[in-house]
């Protein structure tokens, strides 16, 4: 049997990490406690029957939205330094445990609630711990639960997302507190928005059909706040920071655009027209994101690359998500080709300004995320558009939506970083960052190497 081994790093656990977490827990227990007295047993209503076909598209669906998780992971621990590849892929792991507990205590009650609080956000406190839709099914069909677990992957990835703008310079305790208050305080209120029927925005007609400004648009701005609240990486851009592992980013993106088809085609809830209509222009607009960053540097730098190549993929993939399901294939290439520009454009002012967006979060899902809300309203087919409105009419909602968003995500994204660094701690002492995240904070190192640059 081996010995158990505790490193210096992982023994410094203080009050300062101890007492937020427990306080957090209280929380929960407490409104568990208070959710379980209001949801005395029922009997329940005739249920409509299970669309086994439709469920079971789901089912894929949830699991392919899961697998974009470690597809991240991937993506992201590729991009930094060796000395950082196991803690930059800790942030998307601990997501799946911290923000898979929280969805289902509390945070699909919040978002698919009714409207409490003026509207602000949802609450139905039978579905503390998902108790009410145990076993009830939707009007089309599908368990309530799948749905459940379905949306609770969405709100998974979208903090995982934020960690790459200010990957190689935090503290696991912070990032884990912040991604926790993050997920209540900032994805619930938007996810209650757009997609609960009665939101504001889904009432106006605003259209994300997959998270165009739920998943990616929040990301990308929260993910900017943070990093020029953090500052940039000691050394950085005076220092040369080379990914370590390309092969591993390639393979990352591959699985992101497998996952992509259940995150977009798995958002028409059916297994139809629809998922046939949002797959089709999901793989479309990936492909065209793709080859216009190749072209791009072909005529830029006179080569294309592997790097560039995965981020025209993941420009094309951002932009048709709030479209997937309202605009046809050739509305797709058209978006993807100028995503593709807006975010080559988008990291070269980056790389002027000199702000240390260190995976270009918002570079390339803030930035396409904005192009794919705002410019939709130009591609809808005809049909889609709400209550047969014209199209400048939904290019003014669509604005709306996104300036509100955008908004609120840095206001209360800096608000939490401020809390969290001054209680907790966020950004990684100077010691810290040059022996790496994974010495430092999980007494770990990625390949077994003695080079940690």
């Amino acid at each position: 049997m081996l010995a158990a081994r505790t490193s210096p790093a992982t023994q410094r656990i203080s009050t300062r990490m101890v007492l937020p977490a427990g306080g957090l827990l209280l929380v929960l227990a407490a409104v568990v406690a208070l959710a379980w007295s209001d949801s005395a047993a029922t009997p329940l209503p005739v249920q409509p029957p299970v669309d086994t076909g439709a469920t079971a598209w789901m089912l894929v669906s949830t699991a392919l939205v899961l697998l974009m998780v470690p597809g991240l992971a991937m993506f992201y621990g590729g991009l930094v330094r060796t000395k950082n590849v196991l803690g930059t892929m800790m942030h998307s792991f601990a997501a799946m445990a911290i923000i898979g507990v929280l969805w289902a205590v509390a945070g699909f009650a919040l978002a698919f609630g009714p409207n409490t609080l003026g509207g602000w956000i949802g609450w139905d406190p039978g579905n503390v711990f998902l108790h009410k839709i145990d076993a009830t099914v939707s009007p089309g069909g599908v368990p309530d639960l799948v749905f459940a677990m379905f949306q609770g992957k969405f709100a998974i990835i979208t903090p995982a997302l934020i960690a790459g703008a200010f990957a190689e310079r935090v503290r696991f305790r912070g990032y884990a507190v912040f991604i926790a208050l993050w997920s209540l305080l900032v994805y619930v209120p938007l996810c209650h928005w757009v997609w609960a029927s009665d939101g504001w925005l889904f009432r106006l007609g605003a259209i994300d059909f997959a998270g165009g400004t739920v998943v990616h648009i929040s990301a990308g701005v929260s993910g900017l706040v943070a990093a020029l609240y953090l500052g940039a990486r000691r050394g950085y851009p005076q220092t040369a920071m080379h990914p370590n592992n390309l092969v591993m980013t390639l393979m990352g993106v591959g699985l992101l655009w497998v996952g992509w088809f259940g995150f977009n085609a798995g958002s028409s809830l059916t297994s139809g027209v629809k998922t046939a209509q949002a797959l089709a222009v999901t793989q479309v607009a990936a492909a065209a994101g793709a080859l216009a960053w190749m072209c791009i540097e072909a005529v830029h730098h006179r080569k294309a690359t592997s790097l560039g190549i995965a981020s025209g993929i993941l420009a094309g993939l951002v932009v048709i998500t709030p479209a997937a399901g309202v605009v046809q294939p050739a509305g797709a290439v058209a978006l993807g080709f100028v995503a593709s520009g807006l975010c080559y454009g988008m990291i070269l002012l980056k790389n002027r300004l000199g702000y240390d967006d260190t995976l270009d979060v918002f570079g390339v899902h803030g930035t396409a995320g904005i192009a794919g809300a705002v410019l939709l309203a130009l591609f809808v087919r005809a049909g889609e558009m709400p209550e047969g409105r014209a199209a400048i009419t939904q290019l003014g909602v669509q604005s709306l939506g996104v300036l509100t968003t955008i908004v609120y995500c840095a206001v209360m994204s800096l608000v939490l970083l401020v809390l969290v660094n001054r209680t907790v701690g966020l950004r990684l002492g100077s010691a810290g960052e040059m022996a790496g995240m994974d010495h430092e904070l999980h007494g770990e190192h990625g390949y077994g190497l003695l080079n940690l640059n």
